[in-house]
């Protein structure tokens, strides 16, 4: 399964902000981003996006049949959602970083949890033949996929960091899913 991920481009808020799960809107036009983006992705590959907005409207730009999958969201963070990474108790904080498979944010969901969602999604769509898709997503799914995709330990993928607007192609091997379908 070739996948071509895509970081959805930079959201409006403030730097140093906790977000994962809150809908935020673009700092720029989307379709400013689709046309920096569209040169690097082969034409008449299905399009899945997140349906958060600032996935969805990059999405739209590059695709007329978008298709939308509440999977592919970014990690819940909960309670930590809008707040200044500062502001989280530094209690907290060591807490996920003693066990960041396994932690979960006050009213959030675990990174265990995301990586579940996330390759049941890739399990469905290989089930359903699909064999050369884009995905418009977030940096916690890039980093599920890719950490699936290189065999790599939680703390390892974990780590990655993409760019906004990145666009990485990633060959998964059916088998590295195959458990889940």
């Amino acid at each position: 399964m070739q996948l071509y991920l895509i970081r959805h481009p930079a959201p409006r808020v403030a730097t140093g902000i906790c977000y994962g799960r809150t809908d935020l809107a673009l700092a720029e036009a989307a379709a400013l981003a689709a046309a920096r983006i569209l040169p690097q992705l082969p034409a008449q590959l299905p399009v899945f996006t997140s349906p958060l907005r600032r996935c969805r409207q990059l999405a739209d730009e590059l695709h007329p049949a978008v298709r939308s999958d509440a999977r592919l969201q970014e990690m819940d963070f909960g309670a930590w959602e809008m707040r200044p990474w500062n502001d989280i108790q530094r209690e907290a904080l060591d807490g996920w970083a003693a066990d960041p498979l396994g932690y979960t944010p006050p009213q959030g969901e675990s990174v265990a949890a995301l990586q579940t969602r996330v390759l049941d999604f890739l399990a469905e769509t290989h089930r359903a033949g699909i064999e050369r898709a884009v995905l418009v997503t977030h940096a916690g799914v890039m980093k599920v996929i890719l950490g699936q995709v290189q065999s790599l330990p939680p703390r390892r993928w974990m780590a990655l960091q993409f760019d906004y607007e990145s666009v990485v192609c990633a060959s998964l091997d059916p088998s590295a899913i195959a458990a889940r379908t």
